[in-house]
């Protein structure tokens, strides 16, 4: 038997070592988007912390949307900032969906379970503030975060079941006890036990939604792994699950064709709204 190295699975600024350039552009390109949005609102509060804040980029075509979406940056929970990804709004701007994104709170100052406890927490704000179910697209942690929102019991909070109607999580972790051996934890802090808890496909699986795991060709085994996971797992009646390989893209530039109003990912986000409201054009 063949002993996974989990250090290279998971490690992906080492295992694209041009990740600086990637991040450099982001930014460059983020601010280019924000400096165009004179109708968009940053650092709303959602929560006390910090780091509780959301932009919010209105809708570049009409009709509007009955979703909005909220889009979460990656980082592994422990870096970077909403203010790098405001572009990846674009693309879903362009068919008339309201796109908010969030920024957290970060390890090692909390823990990841905290995180999800936030996301939630502006989940319920965006609900109670807008009035419409969302559409939460995310990656690398925020692809996590992405199925634990899809996963939480809104019906506990006196919500709507179904108020993350549909979803995309991008090269996401859904199972953590793979990072506890790893230096991606030195930040984290999880054991096995946090971790676990932490793990949305370790929790009663969603009822319902339509979601679209989505991965890099180019990533780690694992990081296929995870994916596919998800959909295998995630599967009832109510409940529709695709899985999308973007094929030669690396964890990184997977995420680059959200900016694009033309590209696969954004129609298959349209799909997924498409599906979970019918009458979104």
């Amino acid at each position: 038997m063949t002993t996974i190295d989990m250090e290279v699975e998971y490690n992906n600024r080492a295992r694209v070592p041009e990740h600086p350039a990637i991040f450099e552009a982001w930014q460059e390109d983020a601010e280019t988007y924000r400096e165009g949005q004179e109708n968009a609102v940053f650092d709303q509060p959602y929560g006390p912390a910090p780091r509780n804040t959301y932009d919010l980029f209105p809708a570049s075509s009409e009709p509007r949307q009955p979703l909005l979406a909220l889009f979460i940056h990656g980082g592994y929970w422990q870096s970077l900032d909403k203010s790098a990804f405001s572009h990846m709004a674009r693309g879903l701007n362009a068919h008339g969906f309201d796109v908010a994104a969030a920024n957290y709170s970060l390890c090692p100052a909390v823990a990841v379970t905290d995180i999800i406890a936030e996301m939630q927490d502006l989940a319920d704000h965006l609900y109670n503030t807008f009035g419409k179910p969302l559409l939460v697209y995310g990656h690398s942690a925020g692809g996590h975060l992405t199925a634990a929102l899809m996963a939480t019991d809104w019906t506990e909070r006196g919500l709507p079941a179904d108020l993350v109607a549909a979803a995309m999580p991008i090269s996401g972790v859904f199972e953590l006890e793979p990072l506890v051996e790893t230096s991606i934890n030195k930040a984290i802090g999880m054991t096995a036990e946090t971790a676990r808890d932490a793990s949305p496909i370790l929790w009663p699986q969603p009822k319902s939604g339509h979601f679209c795991a989505v991965v890099g060709g180019s990533e780690s085994g694992e990081f296929l792994r995870q994916s596919r996971m998800l959909v295998d797992t995630w599967t009832g009646p109510d409940l529709a699950g695709t899985l999308n390989i973007q094929e030669g893209a690396d964890h990184f530039t997977v995420l680059n064709p959200l900016a694009d109003p033309q590209s696969e990912l954004v129609t298959v986000l349209c799909a997924l709204a498409l599906a979970a409201s019918p009458g979104v054009a």
